[in-house]
Formats: C-alpha cells, sequence, structure tokens
C-alpha cells in the first residue's frame, strides 16, 4: 500500500494516542513520544510495525505521540491514518 498524502489519527488527550503518517521513500521511520516509553517504547513500535505490514505499507514515516492508550487503540489509530492518507493496493 503506497501512502498518498500526509494523514492523521487520534487526539492528544488522557489515555490516547496521536498518529501521522507521511510518504517516505527511504522505508519505514517510527518516531514515538510516549508518557509510558520507558516500560513500554519496544512494544509500541512492534504494535506500529505489526500493523504497517498488515496494511503492506513499506514506506512511510510514522510519528506516535502516546498518552497511555491501550494497544487496540494504538492499532486502530495507526490503521486509520493509513487509510486516510488515501493509501492503495
Amino acid at each position: 500500500m503506497n501512502i498518498l498524502k500526509q494523514a492523521s489519527a487520534g487526539t492528544m488527550e488522557s489515555s490516547d494516542v496521536y498518529v501521522e503518517i507521511e510518504s517516505n521513500e527511504d522505508g519505514l521511520e517510527i518516531h514515538i513520544e510516549s508518557v509510558v516509553e520507558k516500560q513500554f517504547g519496544d512494544r509500541i513500535e512492534a504494535t506500529v510495525r505489526e500493523v504497517l505490514a498488515d496494511c503492506n505499507v513499506t514506506n512511510a514515516c510514522v510519528r506516535v505521540v502516546d498518552r497511555g492508550a491501550l494497544e487496540c487503540v494504538l492499532r486502530a489509530r495507526v490503521e486509520t491514518a493509513i487509510y486516510r492518507s488515501g493509501g492503495n493496493n
């Protein structure tokens, strides 16, 4: 799936996560800011990579600003940002 335009999903509210995605010619770049990064940063990145792989996204820059969201919320926000980006197969 190709990312056609910059898109986002989520909010900066407590217990939510804000995700931005845009096209990137150099593969995947993931930038994470989280209030629980020391405890869960690796798991957050792994979850983002899983969703990107599930959607066949191979070239994207993803920015994640987490405020303590559950994993299911993170997955939904990443997937929504992908689809809002106008990605096509």
